[in-house]
């Protein structure tokens, strides 16, 4: 196994627009997230991954990019951005920049060439088709509803979008477009950034038959299996890699929805000079109902485990694990995985933190995460911002699909603006996020829930973390450990061992609100007196082979 920075380093996301606001406009800015970088640093963190701050119309909140080399207004300068750099590296922190090239947004300067003419130079920066009998070239649906094409009466062609249809996408069949990206990412790697987050970049390779899709229940086909993974996907991320990645000493994490484990083996191998890390999503999958996340079900510890540990075990000697509960796509991980009730979030939180930095690979902490933030639950549909909660209401409703109060628990339960309620920093009002009226409303919990209060309390969920990532740093094993489960089928305690260079421990993790029975296998031994970390106060004395767990307990020991 090499051992690495980026192995060893704990990443911090920061989405911008609900970080924090500087100027009182009631968006987050790059100022904000400059001036919070003593708190990060306090924290103990290593790498900030910065969600989108380029220029964009923000159809989907920045993830539209419309110019690659700007930042956008609302965010600040560019000289905001140097300075945050400039700052952060001082500070020993990293930069992460989220690298957006599955699609632009379609006021790009590229696009707006591209719909002009079918002979423009930049057409085919784009994935331009003749419709088939009136209708769209294929049946295939996007991801935020609807179809995936959409009609350009100028040209009389259909453009691919795979998600909003202001989110035209990127040919990169062309190796002229290949070339203004690989330009673009050395662009921001020569002015000082550490890295890239890649967004849905295993979507990047077409099939380029396009065949429908299988009808699914939305009424359009399912195209994911000819652009997930697709033909020349790693040709395209190693001539990346060589020709730009190769270059510089960075961090690389591609987000790649549909990614098995095999897949992630091609992708991150360490001779196959691709990516470093991927972002699956089958953890964050578990408990999907028919409509996907939209119709949650529950889920079990056991499927929970079998995911995390096929991921374990099948990046073990090669590849490497990116380990995450939530980000700004997914819900607060305590209401998600724990228990964000009064009497359990605290102690739940702490656990859920404990069973993810313990597992082999790099962890990410989604900001407010470390505070115990939490779901949220608006009054009405209109305080949603997230376009592809808007869509999903509206086309399950008025499909007749779901009812609104059914789509409205899924929201609560799963959307994606559980995560984008500014992140709250005291109890002043809108949590001290802004002075203004901020862009999404402020979750009512802040008043408790917020990180003046969890720096003032040494049992906080902040201080927890803090030392975790101390433990991590001092004990190679938390990085480089190979891990073995045990207590396989037990559907409410998740145990797991890792091991590195002699050194031993096991991490146990009670994920009931009930007292659980902990029995460890007669074969491992250890004592009391090395336990590491646990959310409980723990008697010492205690017999450690056979033990009772309270409700969301977590405990760390070094083993004989």
């Amino acid at each position: 196994m090499v051992r690495a920075w980026w192995k060893e380093c704990v990443v911090y996301q920061v989405y911008p627009r609900s970080f924090r606001d500087s100027d009182g406009d009631g968006v987050g800015d790059i100022r904000g997230i400059t001036e919070k970088l003593g708190y990060l640093q306090n924290l103990g963190i290593d790498v900030i991954w910065l969600s989108p701050v380029y220029q964009s119309p923000n159809d989907d909140n920045g993830y539209d990019i419309s110019d690659y080399q700007a930042i956008l207004g609302e965010f600040g300068t560019m000289e905001d951005f140097d300075e945050l750099l400039e700052q952060a590296h001082q500070h020993d922190i990293k930069i992460m920049m989220d690298l957006v090239v599955n699609h632009t947004s379609d006021e790009h300067r590229w696009f707006i060439e591209a719909k002009s003419s079918k002979d423009n130079p930049y057409r085919d920066f784009y994935i331009w088709k003749q419709g088939k009998d009136g209708q769209p070239p294929t049946n295939w649906g996007a991801a935020f509803g609807g179809s995936a094409w959409e009609y350009d009466e100028s040209t009389d062609e259909y453009y691919l979008h795979l998600f909003s249809k202001k989110q035209p996408d990127l040919n990169w069949e062309n190796p002229r477009l290949r070339k203004a990206v690989q330009e673009m990412m050395t662009f921001w790697l020569d002015k000082g950034v550490d890295g890239f987050r890649m967004d849905v970049i295993n979507f990047i390779s077409k099939d380029q038959s396009f065949p429908d899709g299988e009808v699914n229940d939305t009424g359009y086909g399912d195209g994911s299996p000819y652009y997930m993974n697709g033909p020349r996907i790693h040709e395209f991320l190693h001539e990346v890699n060589q020709n730009v990645l190769s270059k510089y000493d960075l961090i690389t994490v591609g987000e790649m929805p549909g990614v098995n484990v095999e897949q992630a083996k091609l992708y991150t191998g360490e001779d196959r000079d691709e990516l470093q890390m991927v972002f699956h999503f089958e953890h964050v999958d578990v408990g999907n109902g028919k409509f996907g996340k939209w119709t949650p079900q529950p889920w079990k510890l056991t499927d929970l485990k079998a995911i995390f540990s096929k991921w374990q075990n099948g990046l073990e000697e090669d590849g490497w694990n990116s380990l995450y509960w939530s980000n700004h796509d997914q819900p607060r991980a305590i209401s998600r995985f724990g228990n964000d009730s009064e009497a359990y979030r605290v102690v739940s939180g702490k656990m859920l933190a404990t069973c993810l930095h313990l597992l082999k690979g790099t962890p990410y902490i989604y900001q407010g995460e470390e505070m115990g933030m939490t779901n949220v639950e608006f009054q009405s549909i209109d305080d949603y911002r997230d376009i592809e909660t808007l869509n999903a209401f509206n086309d399950f409703t008025e499909k007749g699909l779901l009812t609104e109060e059914e789509i409205r628990k899924g929201i609560h339960e799963r959307g994606r603006d559980n995560a984008r309620t500014p992140v709250q920093w005291s109890a002043e009002p809108h949590g001290g996020f802004t002075t203004g009226e901020p862009w999404i409303s402020v979750n009512p919990n802040y008043k408790t829930i917020n990180a003046e209060q969890a720096m003032l309390d040494p049992d906080s969920i902040f201080h927890y973390y803090k030392k975790l990532i101390q433990l991590r740093k001092e004990h190679p094993v938390i990085v480089y450990g190979n891990y073995q489960l045990i207590l396989e089928n037990d559907e409410h305690i998740y145990a797991y061992i890792r091991e590195f260079n002699g050194e031993k421990l096991v991490a146990i993790c009670n994920f009931s609100e009930e007292n659980r029975t902990f029995e460890l296998p007669e074969a491992i031994q250890f004592n009391s007196e090395k336990l590491l970390i646990s959310n409980y106060e723990v008697n010492v004395d205690e017999n450690v082979q056979s033990f009772e767990l309270k409700p969301y307990e977590a405990r760390v020991y070094q083993l004989y």
